[in-house]
């Protein structure tokens, strides 16, 4: 046997004479990307991706099918090596049409793998569809619950009839879950010896921890309230999400070995100085915790409160006095769980005011409903424009009557004061028009022209090294607790790295997108979503108990079951959306027309996608090659080139069914096997 030596990227690799540029770099364990290159098969280049620059040479060689001689010099990452076949990339990307992910994983600001999930149910498969929510949403019985569910807003499903209930299913799975005698605990990285102290202890602070932790560093959580949770304990009202629920999940966070401290104050009792001595890395996670005022004469009466300050006072179990009549200013799920609280305090009469009309509430829709079922009115296109007192205490509030004008610049039509009032005697007004932070304690870090905590977007890193933050202290401000859990799985990342030496920002993964439209949805069967079993409004409204009584085993497996299952079965083994994802491609460069086939089911056990396909012919030539049957082949010339099956005997389809080695070996997705 001759062998020879090389030199790939500075390392001397030793191969034997006659073996490719490919063979040795693997044999050495040097990654040199390829799509159409298996070893079972002869070298084909299609791809264009295994290119490297050997010195002496002038052109990039194909190192599937370059033969390697001694004392070769090769490097496989250089900057023209890389722009190939970056280039090679978009340009097999821009005709590769496909969903990597469903809409609905791509809609949530956390990236839960919503329909991994989903099927992981509709298999009766529980514990695992926990698991695989947890991968990014350690809270989700309670975010179940409360999540205002953008997954649901982008699920195809509505194309059909109506979206499927994905939170609802999170919630039912993850209750499942916390009732076993096995429930999950994720694996525990060895201890690092790396501490990191955490303060706010809401869904930000809670879901940092999580994920640190298993990573194996030592995590302090700090809260300034009795009891951890943020808003959802404080801002969530019992009825929506039962805080015996948010405690078990609390509790399993507590069993990775996150140690929680209540009570605490910054700036009073502990001091950012202190927590930069004592850490190795701290996030700022304290939330919006302060009601935005409207600047309305007569907002400083007694009697007119703000929203999150009212909630805050009954979850705390010390409410305000609000009497009978008590109206709520704003459209939003606060608003919602403000009107619907002081119905069940015992006010007679409660309104909302709303500037637009019904369907311009941002609340969602079923919250609406529900609180005109339990007795609450809603007078739209109305807005405060003073509040009446008598000894300093609130009487009335006089309200202008609105039209709706041009749209604003969220596509909305902005709301036209006209000439026309009308007067309501109130008991309390509670004004629930949004929330921003409190920076006592954290004047030290540089702020945003609104007020928040300033932290880049891709490091979450503040002004003060070591320091970072996210959630609704940061940046835009308040948003959904989904949003904040999204932020700070991410930065858990982020600070992870940075703990390890060398900080790696957070990247936004490219993936292929495909439009669907109801025309493409045609032939599904209609099948209508599973309504969620609720106690009746003239029940529910006379105390705090959970409204909803959640899906049993075979309504939710019924439900989860009418996913279209549109993201790609293959995309975490897909090597063409992980090398599109090392090279930063924007296929956009290159955009034309495509290729529109419909789905192939003619090899009855196999599916396939003609636009997933990038025509790398491996299916092929495994087929004749490795198999030796030649049952598939490319039909056509140029542009509209596709591979089909050739059946000449019913007994191929037979064999087609065991064989199978055309899907494990495609490298995009475009192969399935039913």
């Amino acid at each position: 046997m001759d062998t020879i030596k090389v030199i790939i990227d500075g390392k001397e690799c030793v191969g034997e004479k006659g073996q490719t540029i490919l063979t040795i770099a693997e044999n050495n364990g040097i990654e040199i990307p390829t799509l159409c290159y298996i070893k079972e098969v002869k070298p084909y280049g299609a791809c264009g991706l295994c290119v490297v620059e050997v010195e002496g040479i002038p052109k990039l060689l194909r190192s599937c099918s370059a033969v390697a001689s001694d004392g070769m010099v090769i490097n496989t990452q250089s900057d023209r090596v890389r722009q190939s076949r970056k280039i090679a990339l978009e340009l097999l990307m821009s005709d590769h049409t496909g969903d990597c992910k469903g809409p609905c994983s791509l809609n949530c600001p956390a990236g839960t793998d919503c329909q991994g999930y989903v099927k992981l149910i509709s298999q009766g498969k529980y514990k695992e569809a926990v698991e695989l929510v947890k991968d990014r949403v350690p809270l989700p019985a309670s975010i179940g619950r409360v999540c205002p569910h953008p997954c649901e807003t982008a699920c195809r499903r509505q194309m059909v009839e109506e979206p499927i209930s994905i939170a609802f299913l999170k919630a039912f799975a993850a209750d499942k879950d916390l009732k076993s005698d096995n429930k999950f605990i994720p694996e525990i990285k060895p201890a690092t010896g790396k501490t990191v102290g955490i303060i706010g202890g809401g869904p930000a602070g809670l879901t940092a921890a999580y994920f640190l932790a298993t990573k194996g560093h030592k995590v302090t959580i700090y809260d300034a309230m009795p009891k951890m949770g943020g808003m959802l304990r404080y801002g969530i009202p019992q009825y929506r999400l039962p805080k015996e629920v948010l405690d078990m999940e609390i509790d399993t966070i507590k069993e990775l070995g996150v140690e929680m401290i209540n009570n605490v104050k910054i700036g009073k009792d502990i001091t950012l100085d202190d927590f930069k001595s004592k850490f190795y890395a701290t996030l700022v996670a304290i939330g919006a915790w302060k009601s935005s005022s409207m600047g309305v004469t007569g907002e400083d009466l007694n009697g007119v409160y703000g929203g999150i300050d009212f909630l805050r006072s009954v979850a705390l179990k010390k409410p305000f006095s609000i009497g009978e009549k008590v109206a709520v200013c704003g459209g939003g799920n606060t608003a919602m769980d403000a009107c619907r609280t002081a119905v069940r305090l015992g006010a007679k009469e409660v309104y909302v005011i709303y500037r637009r009309t019904r369907a311009e509430m941002p609340a969602e829709k079923v919250e609406i409903d529900e609180a005109e079922e339990e007795g609450v009115t809603y007078k739209f296109l109305c807005n405060p424009v003073e509040f009446i007192g008598e000894n300093g205490m609130l009487k009335e509030v006089k309200l202008q009557k609105m039209v709706l004008g041009e749209p604003d610049a969220g596509g909305r039509r902005k709301p036209v004061p006209v000439d026309e009032f009308e007067t309501i005697a109130l008991d309390s007004a509670i004004m629930a028009i949004g929330q921003k932070i409190s920076i006592d304690g954290f004047e030290e870090l540089e702020l945003t022209n609104r007020g928040n905590i300033s932290a880049d977007t891709t490091t979450f890193r503040t002004s003060i090294d070591g320091i970072f933050a996210v959630g609704d202290a940061t940046n835009r401000g308040a948003s959904i607790a989904i949003e904040a859990i999204g932020e700070a799985q991410k930065a858990s990342e982020v600070i992870d790295s940075f703990l390890n030496g060398k900080m790696v920002a957070y990247k936004k993964p490219f993936v292929s997108e495909k439009i669907v439209t109801a025309e493409d949805l045609r032939d599904r069967e209609k099948i209508s979503r599973a309504k969620m079993p609720q106690r009746s409004a003239e029940e529910r409204k006379h105390d705090f108990d959970e409204v909803n009584l959640g899906f049993t085993d075979e309504m939710a497996i019924s439900e989860a079951k009418r996913c279209l299952e549109c993201g790609c079965h293959d995309y975490h083994e897909c090597k063409l959306i992980r090398y599109a994802n090392q090279y930063d491609i924007h296929p956009e460069r290159f955009c034309g027309d495509k290729h529109n086939c419909p789905k192939e089911q003619k090899l009855v056990t196999i599916e396939r996608d003609q636009n997933k396909c990038v025509l790398c012919n491996l299916c092929v030539r495994v087929c004749d090659e490795e198999v030796g049957k030649g049952i598939l082949g490319l039909v056509g010339r140029g542009f509209t080139t596709v591979i089909k099956p050739e059946f000449n005997k019913p007994e191929v389809l037979t064999f087609c069914k065991d064989c199978q080695k055309c899907v494990n070996n495609c490298p995009t997705g475009a192969l399935k096997s039913l």
